[in-house]
């Protein structure tokens, strides 16, 4: 029985070491995709999605809320900057229903481009389309 909890333990600290390694990485890289939706990069963020999911199984909708660009969200940032291109592709890969759920200030995507007078903006569009 002792041994039975000795190996259950110590599987158990090793899957932490290695779940908090495997976080960093995904941080790691996750590091730049700011610095591609100012750019208005396109095909490096599809690059960078890509890679995420592969070596991770993870979906923009899984990470989407965990990054946050000068305290917005990465479609705020595309609007903010005119980067169409990135936006209009962040707005076609998320889920619908998580275009609606307020964002981290308690605002949704729609209240705060009202707001900040972002109506005319296609990534607006592009919003309004798919919700």
């Amino acid at each position: 029985m002792l041994k039975v909890v000795k190996t259950t333990l110590t599987i158990a600290a090793a899957s932490l070491v290695f779940a908090g390694s495997a976080n960093a990485s995904v941080e790691d890289s996750l590091a730049n995709i700011c610095t591609i939706v100012q750019a208005n990069d396109k095909g490096e963020l599809r690059k960078k999605m890509r890679a995420v999911q592969s070596d991770y199984r993870l979906k923009l909708h899984d990470y989407y809320t965990g990054i946050s660009c000068n305290g917005e969200s990465l479609i705020r940032t595309a609007i903010k900057n005119n980067a169409v291109d990135v936006g209009t592709l962040l707005v076609k890969k998320m889920p619908s229903r998580e275009l609606q759920t307020p964002e981290a200030d308690g605002k949704t995507l729609q209240a705060w481009i009202a707001e900040n007078g972002f109506q005319s903006s296609p990534i607006a569009n592009e919003l309004q389309e798919r919700i």
